[in-house]
């Protein structure tokens, strides 16, 4: 009975994704800039989920790996609402073009890239949340000021050229720091749930994909 709920869910899970990706299809074939800002509300929504997960079960956690992840992919949902609403033909952030956007992009996939990789320190581990919070506020905090005041936050997207040689290089970059992340956890797999592994494993892998794609 168990088995047959498990396989349930699955296939539910499966149609699910397979019924949104077809949706956003063909949202893009109607509206490029609707598309994208549908596709980033969702990742933010899931981004927000994990976190809400990862901390109300924090004291039933094991290792503190996903507690890590939850807090870090807060704050990669806040980065992520903003470089969805600096997205141009929004109209929000007036005078800054395409550039911000990809920017922010950029910031917000090494921050994850980064994230994932980092997380294998707390397997075992004991972790301060207070002190990662604090972390992650200074941290992403800099990028901002880097971005929006400073203005020393490199070029990613010239107007009439496109995209910059620090923007494809950080993709790749990108892409081996994530490589690195599943080659890890497919090292320490004995340390999670068969289920939660395949879902980190593939999450990894859509967004090397997805990195790899906005390259080109």
């Amino acid at each position: 009975m168990e088995n047959q709920f498990a396989t349930t869910k699955k296939q539910t899970i499966i149609i699910s994704g397979i019924a949104i990706l077809i949706g956003l299809y063909l949202v893009s074939l109607y509206s490029y800039l609707l598309f994208h800002s549908l596709a980033e509300i969702f990742s933010i929504i899931v981004a927000c989920g994990i976190f809400i997960v990862a901390w109300n079960t924090r004291r039933f956690m094991d290792s503190n790996y996903l507690l890590f992840l939850g807090i870090a992919y807060l704050f990669i949902g806040a980065l992520d609402l903003i470089h969805t609403l600096a997205y141009p033909g929004l109209g929000i952030f007036v005078g800054y073009g395409t550039n911000l956007a990809a920017q922010l992009w950029i910031a917000t996939r090494y921050v994850e890239s980064l994230s994932l990789l980092i997380a294998f320190l707390f397997l075992g581990r004991k972790l301060k949340s207070n002190f990662v919070f604090l972390g992650y506020t200074m941290a992403i905090s800099l990028l901002l000021v880097s971005i929006f005041y400073w203005n020393i936050f490199p070029q990613c997207f010239v107007e009439g050229v496109g995209l910059t040689l620090f923007k494809k290089v950080s993709e790749y970059i990108i892409s081996l720091i994530l490589i690195g992340s599943l080659a890890l956890l497919f090292k320490n797999r004995r340390e999670f749930d068969k289920s939660v592994l395949n879902l980190l494993a593939a999450s990894i892998v859509v967004t090397i994909v997805s990195e790899l794609f906005f390259t080109f």
